[in-house]
């Protein structure tokens, strides 16, 4: 069976602009979570958000492109130049079917879309420009990019809420075993405008805190919703043999089980118990070939709902039995926000930065664990021998996803340090 391996990084996220930003902040424990600055959120219930400080679209795209798209798919353009950058990939220099774009979605274009529909309210149709029909779309960020990067093979976009990021990578790792070398995947968000906030508080899963360090708190005994958040992350997934053979810089990790399911319970509701997160997370492991005893850290989905987080710990219960209290547990998402499709995407980019360095990041926002969960939550950074990860995510409606993630082989790392030294 092709191994299929992540070989670049890219991150826009509330915690910085690159991998390197991202890292050092959360590695740091700063909370990125602060009022919403991007408009006067006064009149909502939900005032704090994650938000992307010094993301400077011209930096990163043709003005010509940036006034036909929205915020998501700038992010998603920006991250996916990075991600290309630090593989050293260029998929001009490979055969167009030799790479595929698949990103996920959960909010689409929101802002472009609320602000073409305030012009037609209040000037007419005529307001309305043509891009309308393309920028607020879910497909807009896979099809921007793979316009821009001339990439012929097969383009998806994965929505399925929280859980779109590990989905988009779970499929770009289906694509490759089907015969397309790379995948561009991940996922970016930009849910924080007015309109887009609206639709998020009718879940009833956001904080009504003002207070950041009152606000999302995973696991926490004071846990009460979570905060929104944009940006994201969109990673290079390759062929392993393909990637040693071109020299890539480096390689991450393995992307070496994966597995999803649904609750089929209620569309708004979660479900009554943990057993289909439960048995997600036993598919990923069965297809890693691995076991619960091989699982040396948890990157939680941590809803930072108190009816939520408590499923999920049911659910780990379930997985690792009496193990549960001595696995390492994580959730730095805490610290940026719920970044919805991104965020998923974000904690496998922090999941393989955390095998690359060692050390595991801390629980986001967690001043009081909850004691009813049994966990062993990551409190202050952790150094920890990192060879298998578990990830884990939800989507509203009942979608669950898990991925394990294998540190590579001695051997395949003396690989790519010879490649860069030559």
């Amino acid at each position: 069976m092709t191994r299929v391996v992540v070989t670049g990084l890219g991150v826009i996220a509330p915690s910085g602009v690159g991998a390197d930003e991202h890292w050092k902040s959360i590695l740091a424990g700063e909370l990125s979570v602060r009022r919403i600055s991007a408009f006067d959120p006064t009149r909502y219930a939900t005032t704090l958000a994650g938000q992307v400080e010094g993301f400077e679209v011209a930096e990163h795209v043709d003005p010509r492109l940036a006034v036909q798209t929205d915020r998501w798919t700038w992010m998603s353009l920006a991250a996916t130049q990075m991600a290309l950058d630090d593989a050293r990939y260029d998929p001009a220099n490979h055969s167009p079917y030799a790479t595929s774009v698949a990103l996920a979605a959960g909010s689409g274009g929101n802002e472009f879309g609320q602000n073409e529909m305030t012009g037609l309210y209040t000037r007419g149709p005529r307001a309305v420009g043509a891009y309308q029909s393309i920028a607020w779309f879910y497909a807009a960020s896979t099809g921007q990019s793979s316009i821009r990067h001339a990439t012929k093979g097969p383009a998806s976009v994965l929505v399925t809420e929280g859980a779109g990021g590990l989905d988009s990578l779970g499929h770009a790792r289906r694509v490759v075993r089907r015969g397309t070398t790379a995948v561009i995947a991940g996922g970016t968000e930009a849910p924080l405008s007015p309109y887009a906030l609206t639709c998020y508080t009718t879940s009833g899963r956001l904080t009504t805190s003002a207070d950041p360090r009152a606000g999302y708190k995973p696991f926490d005994e004071q846990a009460n919703g979570y905060a929104p958040g944009e940006g994201g992350a969109v990673l290079l997934v390759e062929d392993r043999r393909t990637a040693l053979e071109r020299g890539a810089p480096q390689i991450y990790g393995e992307i070496a089980g994966y597995g999803s399911t649904h609750d089929a319970f209620d569309p708004n509701a979660p479900a009554e118990d943990a057993t289909q997160m439960a048995r997600a997370m036993r598919l990923a492991m069965a297809d890693a070939g691995v076991t619960a005893d091989d699982v040396d850290l948890v990157v939680a989905d941590a809803a930072g709902v108190a009816e939520l987080d408590a499923l999920e710990a049911s659910a780990l219960r379930m997985v690792f039995g009496d193990r549960v209290g001595s696995v390492p547990v994580t959730a730095p998402q805490g610290f940026v926000g719920r970044l919805n499709a991104g965020g998923s995407a974000l904690s496998v980019a922090t999941a393989l930065l955390a095998i690359r360095e060692g050390v595991a990041p801390a629980v986001g926002n967690l001043d009081t664990p909850h004691p009813a969960y049994g966990l062993d939550l990551v409190r202050v950074p952790r150094e920890l021998d990192l060879d298998v990860v578990l990830i884990n995510a939800r989507g509203f409606g009942g979608f669950n996803s898990s991925m394990v993630l294998r540190r590579v082989a001695a051997a395949d790392l003396e690989r790519v340090a010879e490649a860069g030294a030559s």
